[in-house]
Order: structure tokens, then C-alpha cells, then sequence
């Protein structure tokens, strides 16, 4: 667009001329742990990690196994991103990898249903932290519904202010939650140690018998790995921010190295603890089993973990809604969004009007709980593009093979995610086959009918300018400075 359309603020924050309108490495080695920590654990370690347990047959060892490979397959997938981020640290994550490697229209698509999952996640963690907040003040009884929505759309709101308007801030409030967690983890965890070695002889048979009990079926240990890969998401979080990283070359391979592995220990360590102190059928049959635990184990505080409950929704919820405004600052970068959305604050240099985009998407399924359920059976869908990210890898190493990576995957770790995730996708639909799974693959084939128009033919109403230029005045942004290359500093 001309500079008397989209660029009226540009000149007031140029102090010389080496000032450029972009978003700042401000993202640590320190910073960028934490936000994956974080994005990775939620509520689902704390309250029911009963699905492996269940579909492995109550078979500890197998469970273990499954905890252990999932942490595998996750260090695996993220070591591929590692390789994008470092070759191509822009914002976006898979989206700018799809794009670069496959094409706009498979990145569009990426888009335009990850502007319907990603937003319905955040509703749902939003709404699952106002449940824990406000439960204690109710007792037995149920919170009211109205409440509890008032609370999350509170929450998405303050979250969605927060990350527009400071990066350190957000960074900050996303290593204080992922501190919080990781004590409530480490005091299940090394509480569970304590208690093996002090065990009674019922507890520790439950280990020296690991793999006494039936053995699952091939059906039974996917959906174990399905509930195990489902508890390490996020791990894919921090290509999201690598525009904004300090030494992307270095920072993000050793972030995911460090990561990762502590992920899958403290995961393993709590399950440990979990079963030695419960049976797996008590295990599997709690509502809520890191309370039950603490009940048992450290009874006059176990309000603790309640509260640890929240602080991890919380932070899950600080760095989903951080990668979610990268996303959508992305797309609108390559013409998939609105410009306005491209735009950052004059002030603060954040993307204001992404994070602002992406907290009323995800304000407007709070009120409906519905359009949450559907977004369960976009499941597949994560997968789908995982294999694509990992696709694109393979084909940039052959397209592009002088492109500059200061980091490289060994490359069959690349084809086995490719695999991996082809399985993932096509194993819901065929063994359990649903007309929802075809209202979610009509959607995103519903994308076309947005991107022949509005990408691919550039059809534009004069209108959208004059409402752009408004707001623009309004938020007090600006368009983000560009190379000729089309590269951001």
C-alpha cells in the first residue's frame, strides 16, 4: 500500500535512520526453556494422566515405555523445527516453513484452520483455569456457568493486553507460572522417589512385576501413543517466536536439547510417584489424581496442588496465546490475513492488532461451549501439518541445499516423522470413522473458497483501506519494516 494509506505513523518513530519498524530479540536461551516448559505442561499431568495407563491395560511397564517414546517422538519432531528455525527464524512457525517449502496454498490452509483450533484451545484452557479458580469458593456445589465464563474471558482479555503490549513482561510472567509448576512437579516427583525407596513391599512390586500384566494390541498401544503424544503438545512452540530470539542459531537447538529431555524425565518421575503410591485401577479411576496423591501423601497441604492446577493452565494458556499472535502476524505478512494485523504498536513494537485478532477469535468460543466440541476432531489435523513442516524440511534439504544452516537434523529423523505422522492422521479416521472427522476436512478444503478470491486473484474493496488507516490511527501502529528480499531484519 502507498505510504499515504498504511504509513502515517512510520516517520514518528524513526529517531535516525538505522531504526527499523520490527520486532526485537529479546527471547533467550533462559526465556525460550521456559516457554516451551511451559506451553507443554498444562493441566493434564496434574489431573488425569490416565489415558496411557488405561489403553496399555493397566500395564505399568508398557505405560512407562509408551511415556518414555512419546518424549522420543517429541524430542524427534522438534529437532527437525530446530533445523527451520535456525535455516529461516522468522515468525510463524510451521506456517513460514509450509510456505517457503510447499507453497501459499498449503500454508493458507495451515492458516485458516489454525485460526479456528488454536483460538478454541486457548477457550477451553481458559475455561478449564476459571474451574479451578473459582471451585474452592463453592464446595461440593458447581460454579455457576455464567461466572466461570466471565473469569475466562477476564483471563484471555488480560493475557491478550499483556502480550500486546510488552514482550519482556509476557516472558516474565511466562517464567514465573513455568517456575511454579515445575516445584509442584518436582515435589510430587521426588516425593514419589522418597517413598519408593522407603516403600512397602506392595508398591515395589508393582515395578519388579512391571510387565506382568496383559499385553495391549497394536490398536490399544496407538491410541496409548495418542494420549501420551497429546500430553507433550507445544513442543513445537518455540519456532513461533524466532524472529525474536537471541542467537536463533544457538539458542534454539539448545533450548529444545534442554527442554525436552526435562519434559519427558519430569513426566516419567510423576508417574512414578503416581504408582507408587497408588494402584493403577486407583490411578485410573480418579478424577482428579495428583489431589488424590496429595491426600494421601502430604494431606495438610494438599490445597497446593489445586492451586498449582491453576498456575499451570495459566502459564499453558500465557505462551499459547504469545505463539497464536506470532502466527497470525505471520499470515497477515504474507497476505493470508488482513495488513492491519502485520502492523506493530509505535510504543511498545509488539504485534498489538495480532494479539488483539487472536484474543476475540478465542473470546467468541467461550461463550458458545459447542464450538469447542467440535474442535476435538480436528485432532488430526495437528498431525497433518507436523508431517507437512517435516515434508518441507526434506524438500528444502534437496531444493535448496545452499541455504545456510547453522543447525542440521540427521535426515532420517526427518522421513520418520513424516511417517509417524501420516500414521497419526490416517489411524482415528480409519479405525473409529466419524461424520465429524468430514465436517473438519470439509472445512479445510473450505479454505479455497477464501483463497481463489482474496490471495490468489487479489480481490480488494477500497472500503477495507479506509477502516485500516481508521484503525491504524486508533491502535497507533505502524507496517513493519521489510528488506527487498522480503526478509525482516
Amino acid at each position: 500500500m502507498g505510504k499515504g494509506k498504511h504509513d502515517y505513523l512510520r516517520e514518528e518513530v524513526r529517531s535516525n535512520e538505522n531504526d527499523r519498524m520490527q520486532l526485537k530479540r529479546t527471547i533467550g536461551y533462559f526465556n525460550g526453556v521456559n516457554f516451551i516448559i511451559g506451553t507443554i505442561v498444562g493441566a493434564g499431568i496434574f489431573v488425569s494422566p490416565t489415558g496411557v495407563l488405561k489403553y496399555s491395560l493397566l500395564n505399568v511397564g508398557v505405560a512407562l515405555s509408551i511415556w518414555t517414546a512419546c518424549g522420543v517422538i517429541s524430542l524427534m519432531g522438534a529437532l527437525c523445527y530446530a533445523e527451520l528455525g535456525t535455516a529461516l527464524p522468522l515468525s510463524g512457525g510451521e506456517y513460514s516453513h509450509i510456505k517457503r517449502a510447499l507453497g501459499s496454498l498449503p500454508a493458507f490452509i495451515f492458516i485458516w484452520t489454525a485460526m479456528f483450533t488454536k483460538p478454541a484451545s486457548n477457550a477451553t484452557r481458559a475455561l478449564l483455569f476459571a474451574e479451578y479458580a473459582t471451585q474452592p469458593f463453592y464446595g461440593v456445589c458447581p460454579a455457576p456457568e455464567l461466572l466461570k465464563k466471565c473469569l475466562a474471558l477476564a483471563v484471555i482479555w488480560s493475557l491478550g493486553i499483556l502480550n500486546g503490549r510488552s514482550v519482556k513482561m509476557a516472558t516474565w510472567v511466562q517464567t514465573v507460572f513455568t517456575v511454579l509448576k515445575m516445584m509442584a512437579l518436582s515435589v510430587i516427583g521426588i516425593g514419589g522417589i522418597v517413598l519408593l525407596i522407603r516403600g512397602r513391599k506392595e508398591n515395589l512390586v508393582r515395578f519388579e512385576n512391571a510387565f506382568s500384566s496383559e499385553i495391549p494390541d497394536a490398536s490399544q498401544i496407538a491410541e496409548a501413543f495418542f494420549q501420551g503424544l497429546y500430553a507433550y503438545g507445544g513442543w513445537w512452540s518455540l519456532n513461533y517466536m524466532a524472529e525474536e530470539m537471541i542467537n536463533p542459531s544457538r539458542n534454539i537447538p539448545s533450548t529444545v536439547m534442554t527442554a525436552l529431555p526435562a519434559v519427558t524425565l519430569f513426566y516419567l518421575l510423576v508417574n512414578i510417584s503416581y504408582l507408587t503410591v497408588l494402584t493403577p485401577k486407583e490411578i485410573v479411576s480418579s478424577v482428579a489424581v495428583a489431589v488424590t496423591w496429595a491426600d494421601r501423601v502430604i494431606p495438610s497441604v494438599a490445597w497446593v496442588i489445586p492451586l498449582s492446577v491453576a498456575a499451570s493452565i495459566f502459564g499453558a494458556l500465557n505462551s499459547s496465546m504469545f505463539t497464536l499472535g506470532r502466527l497470525s502476524y505471520a499470515g497477515s505478512q504474507s497476505g493470508h490475513l488482513p495488513v492491519l494485523i502485520s502492523m506493530l504498536n509505535v510504543h511498545y513494537w509488539t504485534p498489538a492488532p495480532a494479539m488483539i485478532f487472536s484474543t476475540i477469535i478465542a473470546s467468541i468460543f467461550i461463550i458458545p461451549a459447542d464450538l469447542i466440541t467440535l474442535t476435538n476432531y480436528f485432532g488430526f489435523s495437528v498431525w497433518l501439518m507436523i508431517g507437512l513442516t517435516c515434508a518441507s524440511l526434506i524438500v528444502l534439504r534437496y531444493r535448496e541445499p545452499n541455504l545456510q544452516r547453522p543447525y542440521k537434523v540427521f535426515l532420517p529423523v526427518a522421513f520418520a516423522m513424516v511417517a509417524v505422522s501420516l500414521f497419526l492422521v490416517l489411524a482415528p479416521i480409519v479405525w473409529s470413522p466419524k461424520m465429524q472427522y468430514m465436517y473438519a476436512l470439509l472445512f479445510m478444503l473450505g479454505g479455497l473458497l477464501v483463497y481463489l478470491p482474496f490471495v490468489h486473484f487479489k480481490l480488494h474493496f477500497d472500503f477495507v483501506d479506509k477502516i485500516t488507516c481508521y484503525l491504524q490511527l486508533l491502535l497507533e501502529v505502524s507496517p513493519a519494516d521489510v528488506f527487498a528480499d522480503g526478509k525482516y531484519e
